[in-house]
């Protein structure tokens, strides 16, 4: 059976998860992490993506990413082939490292995308591995915080959002108490959020 075709259109914002293959481990090492980075970043460049933001987790990713005139499976093949490639080859393994196909919705509204922002930063203090979401160094969030610069980030569409143009404010968006419960980890079910 033929799988179904993504959604796409020029402009489309999608956020994009990734799992290991069997749920296991993407990144080993900080070197690992860097890779896939470096990936992610000449595919930004090459098909002239804005990547809005990131979070590495150990057997997963979250990306939020506006296309161009690209459909968005072109630059994300770049990413997860040359990943593959280099971690096989590092850690003399075969076979698929990602589990199926990446899952993608596409956010229609800025109400979702300011959620998905938040839900991707917020990874890594809901898995219990930081206290706050900008000391996790593998995600975008200490750029969205204004404590450090990436070119590869795009924040404008978001903090714009945050009147006046405010770091602080998407920061008390993100950190507020009552939101922590709605935040979590790739779902176990393979058909949340929908794949597109």
């Amino acid at each position: 059976m033929p799988r179904k075709k993504r959604e796409w259109y020029p402009g489309a914002i999608y956020h994009v998860m990734n799992r290991g293959n069997r749920r296991t481990d993407l990144f080993f090492c900080d070197h690992d992490y860097e890779m896939y980075l470096k990936y992610l970043e000449v595919s930004v460049k090459r098909f002239g993506l804005k990547l809005l933001g990131y979070c590495l987790m150990t057997n997963h990713v979250h990306l939020q990413i506006e296309t161009s005139d690209v459909p968005l499976w072109f630059p994300l093949q770049y990413v997860n082939l040359n990943y593959t490639k280099y971690f096989n080859k590092k850690y003399n393994y075969v076979g698929h490292l990602f589990q199926g196909r990446y899952t993608s919705v596409c956010i229609e509204d800025d109400a979702q995308l300011l959620q998905t922002s938040r839900y991707i930063h917020l990874n890594p203090v809901k898995a219990n591995m930081t206290r706050t979401p900008d000391v996790y160094r593998w995600s975008s969030c200490a750029v969205y915080y204004d404590q450090i610069t990436d070119s590869m980030v795009h924040t404008e569409k978001i903090l714009r959002m945050f009147q006046p143009y405010s770091a602080q404010q998407y920061k008390a968006f993100v950190e507020a108490v009552e939101v922590r419960g709605e935040c979590a980890t790739v779902p176990d079910n393979e058909t949340e959020p929908s794949r597109l």
